[in-house]
């Protein structure tokens, strides 16, 4: 699956590309994916943050059994938390379109 077939990947990708987009991105997520095609669920937040040379963000996913069976199929973690390698294109998420 490349980016031209999975949305928030095409959204990351450019991001690394425009720096304008994702300040908007960061300021506005739900508003910003909405325009860009990704359901955000009535009553989800969404918040975006930026790993840096310096920083990695851990994210913790919901307790397994706290959310319906399908809200577990359709997560996936991205697998690049370590990686040092510019570019890393390994970004795995619903190819749906979907948060929640």
């Amino acid at each position: 699956m490349d980016a031209q077939e999975n949305p928030l990947q095409r959204i990351v990708a450019r991001c690394w590309e425009d720096e304008a987009f994702k300040e908007r991105l960061m300021a506005d997520p739900a508003g910003m994916l909405k325009a860009e095609g990704v359901e955000v669920p009535e009553g989800i937040t969404v918040n975006v943050v930026e790993d840096t040379a310096q920083v990695r963000n851990l994210v913790i996913p919901a307790q397994p059994g706290r959310l319906a069976d399908e809200q577990l199929e359709s997560m996936a973690a991205g697998s690049c938390f370590w990686s040092d390698i510019p570019g890393c294109s390994d970004i795995q998420q619903p190819a749906c379109g979907k948060l929640g």
